[in-house]
């Protein structure tokens, strides 16, 4: 495959989750749609390490990894406390982050 299917692949999947991120109301779903583009990053940068041939472009895609763990486990936490609180996970619902 050529690096500018990797490269359309990428740019629909980043696509597709910023209409998630937009158009959904769901605090989960806003949640995946950011990790889909996250992964639309990952793939973007894995391709064009692959192509100059470099260990730069996965080393970034190591660091995006483990940021995303970091923020699915804190993103899911405050999910959860989020639907104890409110009953919901409908971000037009919550306003403010106040207790």
């Amino acid at each position: 495959m050529t690096l500018s299917a990797y490269i359309l692949l990428s740019a629909v999947l980043f696509s597709i989750g910023v209409i998630g991120v937009l158009l959904k109301r769901s605090a989960l779903v806003i949640f995946m749609s950011i990790e889909l583009m996250l992964n639309a990053v990952n793939l973007a940068l894995a391709a064009f390490s692959r192509q100059h041939g470099g260990p730069e472009g996965q080393l970034f895609v190591f660091f995006v990894m483990a940021v995303a763990a970091a923020e699915a486990a804190v993103g899911l936490a405050i999910i959860i406390a989020v639907f104890r609180k409110h009953g919901s996970t409908d971000a037009s619902d919550i306003r403010l982050m106040r207790w």
